[in-house]
C-alpha cells in the first residue's frame, strides 16, 4: 500500500489543474503553467478542492508509479503557487559569481572562468557581501529543473573535504578529513 500515493493533493488559491485525453496533466497558478505525462493506467479525479491520484490494480509495477505521479504533481502543485529556490555558496580564496541576465560566470580557482548559460524557465541573483563567501540564488517553478542545474553548478568544483574548498549548498556539511601530520 503506498502512503505517498494515496495523499491527497490540496490545491491552494488561484491554482487548476486539468487532465486531457492524451492523459496530459495541466497547473496552471500565478507564478506560471506546468505540463507532465501521466501514467496511462493511472487515474486523476478533483473532488472539493482535493486531487486524488488512483490506481486500477495492486500489481507492483502500478503501485511502484503510484507514489511517483502523486508527488510530481504535488511537486507541480507547490511550483506554480509558490516556487522553488536553491541556494549554492562558492567557499575558497578567490571564488566569485556574476550573472549578466541569464548568463553566469563563475571564478573557481582554474585557469579560466567558466561561462554558464541558464534556461530562461530558471531565475538567477548573484549576492557578493564583503567578508562573506559569493551565494548564487536559483530559483524556478519546476522542481526537477532547478535541482539539474544547481548539482550541474555545484559539479564545477565539488566541495573537497580537507579545506572544504568549492561549491556547496547553503546549509550544506561537509564531512572534513585530518591532514598529514607532521613528524617531529
Amino acid at each position: 500500500m503506498s502512503r505517498i500515493g494515496n495523499a491527497l493533493i490540496q490545491l491552494p488559491k488561484g491554482v487548476s489543474i486539468d487532465l486531457n485525453k492524451a492523459n496530459l496533466v495541466t497547473v496552471k497558478g500565478p507564478k506560471g503553467e506546468l505540463q507532465q505525462q501521466l501514467d496511462p493506467d493511472l487515474g486523476l479525479s478533483l473532488e472539493n478542492g482535493n486531487v486524488t491520484v488512483t490506481r486500477p490494480t495492486n500489481q507492483k509495477r502500478h503501485r511502484s508509479v503510484h507514489g511517483l505521479y502523486r508527488a510530481l504533481i504535488n511537486n507541480m502543485v507547490i511550483g506554480v503557487s509558490e516556487g522553488f529556490t536553491k541556494n549554492l555558496e562558492l567557499v575558497g580564496v578567490g571564488y566569485r559569481a556574476n550573472n549578466t541576465g541569464q548568463l553566469l560566470e563563475l571564478t573557481l580557482g582554474y585557469s579560466h572562468p567558466i561561462y554558464f548559460v541558464l534556461p530562461d524557465e530558471v531565475q538567477i541573483e548573484t549576492l557578493t557581501e564583503k567578508g562573506k563567501n559569493p551565494v548564487v540564488k536559483l530559483s524556478s517553478i519546476d522542481k526537477q529543473l532547478i535541482g539539474q542545474i544547481a548539482a550541474k553548478i555545484r559539479a564545477f568544483r565539488k566541495p573537497e573535504p580537507y579545506k572544504g574548498k568549492g561549491v556547496r549548498f547553503v546549509g550544506e556539511v561537509i564531512r572534513r578529513k585530518a591532514g598529514k601530520t607532521a613528524s617531529k
